[in-house]
């Protein structure tokens, strides 16, 4: 079985905001690196910028898009 959430159901729940704002980095960096489709990356870019615009988690986003598209090709 993968490792990488892409079967896991609850990881596609998450919510921008349940992704984003825990209380400690280590698990914004796993509700970064659970993210496996680019609508699901979208919305976490877009609930960033229109709250706390961290530009930490914008390139940690920014770097999970490079991965995703790199997945696809």
């Amino acid at each position: 079985m993968s490792d990488t959430g892409e079967d896991d159901p609850d990881s596609a729940e998450l919510s921008p905001e349940q992704r984003l704002d825990p209380p400690n980095t280590r698990l914004i960096n796993a509700g970064i690196a659970t993210i496996n489709d680019m609508e699901t990356l979208r919305a976490c870019v877009a609930y960033e910028n229109a709250n706390e615009q961290r530009v930490q988690i914008l390139r940690r986003l920014d770097d999970r898009a490079s991965e995703l598209r790199s997945e696809d090709t």
